[in-house]
């Protein structure tokens, strides 16, 4: 059982808790991921880890209410417990000697895991350029946060309601072309995202990481849900990933395979939300 020490609503769809998870954070590294179980009967899903503290030894984990166990999360409350708190789970992120200037790309609730990858980095002593890309002003998360471990923050809004007007992938391009040399981007966010993050770098011979989220069971390889296509050869995010070369993942396959069970779970969250409905009905009368 893992309880829950701080809840923090960041918007009206996402919301980060800190868990008491001791054993997971004594070894969490950027980039990797931890499996959870709200309660016996829950299903298992997998969030990546936002932030840690070793001394304190919790674990910080962010995540968008979609479907009915991050809603069922979402209801949880200080002092509550999680059932199955599994980690650290994949491989942390590895950049190299070498790598002396990295800019990194989140987009939406993606900058929560883009967060810990600029922390990373910022503490190693690389040269840190963030670009945070939301729908609009009302859903911008973890500004002052980035702001303490990056050199440079660009924050972008579809509609211009904040930040500068325009796409994640606008700004990078801006970017490049204005001379700034990147030895390495890290995208972190929607799929669509990170695969024109991708494209974008393609051209001028930047390696570029991304971090994968597929459907996922058990998280040791070998339920086979998580596979991805990776220079044409098949790779599951939760033992070989979940970080990928960009240049070289299939994303529409991954997307197709992603969605399989969106009707289903739409499903499952209406039928929650009833349940809560005729529960607060029978309370009342």
């Amino acid at each position: 059982m893992a309880k829950i020490l701080h809840k923090e609503v960041l918007n009206d769809s996402v919301t980060l808790l800190e868990v008491d998870a001791p054993l997971v954070a004594r070894k969490a590294l950027a980039g990797q991921f931890i499996i959870l179980r709200i309660d016996e009967e829950g299903e298992r899903i997998p969030l990546t880890i936002a932030d840690y503290d070793r001394e304190k030894g919790s674990v910080t984990i962010i995540f968008q209410k979609v479907g009915l166990t991050t809603q069922l999360l979402g209801d949880l409350e200080v002092g509550d417990e999680i059932r199955d708190f599994v980690g650290p789970l994949g491989l942390p992120t590895e950049i190299g000697a070498a790598v002396k200037r990295v800019c990194v790309v989140g987009g939406g609730v993606g900058c929560a895991i883009a967060y810990p990858q600029a922390k990373s980095l910022h503490n190693a002593g690389v040269a840190v350029d963030v670009i945070a890309g939301f729908r609009n002003k009302d859903i911008v998360i973890l500004e002052e946060e980035f702001r303490a471990v990056c050199d440079n923050l660009y924050l972008t809004t579809d509609d211009g309601s904040y930040g500068e007007k325009g796409f994640v992938t606008d700004k990078l391009g801006s970017l490049i072309d204005g001379g700034n040399r990147y030895d390495l981007v890290i995208a972190i966010g929607p799929i669509p995202m990170m695969k024109f993050v991708s494209k974008t770098t393609e051209p001028y011979g930047i390696k570029t990481l991304v971090s994968l989220n597929p459907i996922m069971v058990d998280g040791t390889g070998m339920c086979g849900g998580c596979r991805v296509t990776v220079g044409g050869k098949v790779k599951f995010a939760c033992v070989d990933g979940p970080d990928f070369d960009g240049h070289q993942v299939d994303f529409d396959e991954l997307m197709n395979r992603n969605s399989v069970y969106r009707e289903r779970e739409a499903q499952e969250k209406e039928r929650h939300a009833c349940r809560m409905e005729k529960l607060a009905h029978d309370m009342i009368h």
